[in-house]
């Protein structure tokens, strides 16, 4: 009963809007309170949520995401990218989604990647004849790339909670995001030859393609540095964002794109974004710490494993869950409201921790794009200044080709191990 009680308290606050933060944290101190247990716990709790070396990764990949964005070198990516391909059928959705795909391999924010390519791809695809509605859904989805291909804000967090492998999840998320970024494409190229009636781009000189490569060769080497260095054991996530973020000011800077004006408002974004991500993780520690007092993941998961024998069934049952979740309840929300009372039940059902963090995220991609709270939603209607309508209706395929991909990810479990563990 208690259970029931205190998860129908925490839906109902977030029903009236509360903040995500304060709803966790302050049913947290009222849970502790009522066990009369000593509230000096809250502060250290606190405390040590914020004295964490891997989140530090969280504020340095986002300066330097917002350090990139700031420069302008989404379109920059974009024009190398569509050198090369734009003159095929349907060639700028195959540019747009692998400039999502690269940039996504730099940033690790889905709001980064789509604000960042969506500026300069929703007037080039629409000026060419691309149905409006399809491209600026596809921008949406092509946005939550972010998140799945390392490195990624939520698997850092992800691994933060579980205390799993941050560099082993990175490693996971490779091969379900390419196999996405590849869906993402087919589904684009067979759109516009099928309802297109878009131009194609001629077929860009050597030249030209070699100019426009060497202009975002810097940024090549920026994500090979970031990525080779966590994947190496040079440097740790975090010291790998650090390093993220020097490059960044350094390739910027060298290009002539970046002032001190332009950092000190990516400073001021990615503080604000990392206050905001802090807090909800603060509130989050203090609502896990006292639900466990409360033994409710232990009564959670023994209630799961014993109605639902079945590993498939009980994925069944939490797909179900974070889909349902995912139209009230943004993607980090999600993680660290779900995630420790669903943790514990996985060992009972023998599921890798791995594999289940890479399907959770593919989950919470899926509610980035589904309103109504779909972050990568409202970026996108602000950058192509549409009604939420148009965007929501081009996102759908999208959010179909996500569902079957988690499907498939159960059928085919070294999509996501396979590169991990070999």
């Amino acid at each position: 009963m208690e259970t029931i009680i205190i998860l129908t308290a925490l839906i109902a606050l977030l029903i009236c809007r509360t903040p995500v933060a304060a709803a966790l944290g302050g049913l947290g101190v009222v849970l502790l309170y009522l066990k009369e247990l000593p509230l000096v716990s809250v502060p250290q709790r606190l405390y040590g949520t914020m004295d964490s070396f891997e989140l530090l990764a969280v504020p340095m990949f986002l300066l330097m995401s917002n350090i990139l964005l700031r420069a302008g070198v989404g379109k920059d990516l974009y024009s190398a990218v569509q050198s090369w391909v734009g003159h095929w059928p349907g060639g700028l959705s195959v540019a747009t989604i692998l400039s999502c795909t690269i940039f996504s391999a730099i940033s690790g924010s889905s709001v980064a990647t789509a604000a960042t390519i969506g500026t300069v791809a929703i007037p080039e695809m629409t000026k060419r004849g691309y149905d409006r509605t399809f491209v600026l859904g596809m921008l949406a989805a092509g946005g939550t790339l972010g998140i799945l291909i390392p490195p990624s804000i939520p698997l850092i967090i992800y691994g933060v909670v579980t205390e799993t492998s941050i560099p082993t999840l990175f490693l996971a998320g490779i091969g379900p995001g390419l196999f996405l970024a590849m869906l993402f494409i087919v589904y684009g190229v067979s759109y516009s030859h099928l309802y297109g009636n878009q131009r194609s781009d001629e077929k860009a000189a050597w030249r030209v393609r070699l100019r426009e490569t060497l202009k975002v060769l810097p940024l090549l080497i920026l994500a090979t540095t970031i990525i080779g260095s966590i994947y190496t054991g040079v440097a740790t996530p975090s010291e790998s964002a650090g390093l993220g973020f020097v490059l960044s000011i350094i390739i910027t800077v060298s290009m002539r794109r970046m002032d001190w004006d332009k950092i000190k408002e990516a400073t001021y974004t990615a503080m604000k974004t990392t206050v905001m991500v802090f807090l909800i993780v603060a509130g989050a520690k203090v609502f896990s710490y006292a639900i466990t007092l409360y033994l409710i993941p232990q009564s959670i998961s023994q209630f799961l494993t014993s109605n639902i024998s079945d590993p498939g069934l009980f994925m069944l049952a939490v797909g179900s869950t974070l889909l349902i979740i995912g139209f009230f309840l943004e993607a980090l929300s999600m993680l660290l409201i779900m995630v420790p009372v669903l943790f514990p039940a996985l060992e009972a059902m023998s599921i890798d921790p791995i594999w289940f963090g890479i399907f959770f995220v593919i989950l919470i991609e899926t509610a980035l794009i589904t309103p109504p709270v779909g972050l990568n939603l409202f970026i996108i209607q602000a950058v192509g200044k549409a009604k939420i309508e148009e965007v929501a209706k081009g996102a759908l395929p999208f959010v179909a080709l996500m569902l079957a991909t988690a499907v498939l990810l159960w059928f085919w479990k070294d999509l996501t191990l396979f590169i991990p563990y070999n």
